[in-house]
């Protein structure tokens, strides 16, 4: 598509981040009850999930600056959840990984399954199989 969306489409957008927004605020708050950490902690487990980062690396996948993502790799370590290590090749860098109660921690986050809100659910099956139509499209991206 070129050019400027219809106005419409920008509307179904924000209605679909709404959406989502509003719902997650109830899952947050019982993955951080979960795991006794808050949320933005849980977070940057999962960004270690895959093998580990630099904090440059990991407050670039938090979404964070380097102050913030120091201070959660801070908090985590003092947990035991996860371990800074030197960088092998640059001295001033600091590799940071998950330990074996990082890993426990975040299986037990991801343990709770999100659902979706009640009206959500009670869409039509065939407004659902629609909808996951549409979506795959932008999940090849």
């Amino acid at each position: 598509m070129s050019g400027r969306a219809p106005p419409e489409v920008d509307q179904v957008w924000r209605t679909l981040v709404t959406l989502v927004m509003d719902s997650r605020g109830d899952w947050r708050r019982k993955v951080a009850d979960i795991t006794g950490l808050p949320f933005s902690r849980v977070r940057a487990l999962r960004r270690l999930d895959d093998g580990p980062l630099t904090l440059r690396e990991l407050a670039e996948a938090m979404g964070s600056d380097a102050p913030a993502a120091t201070s959660a790799v801070n908090a985590l370590e003092q947990k035991g959840l996860v371990e800074r290590r030197p960088h092998p090749e640059d001295r001033r860098a600091k590799i940071v990984s998950l330990t074996a109660d990082g890993r426990r921690t975040l299986g037990a986050a991801r343990r709770f399954i999100e659902t979706a809100p009640e009206a959500f659910a009670e869409l039509p099956a065939k407004d659902i199989r629609e909808l996951a139509r549409i979506l795959e499209r932008f999940s090849g991206r």
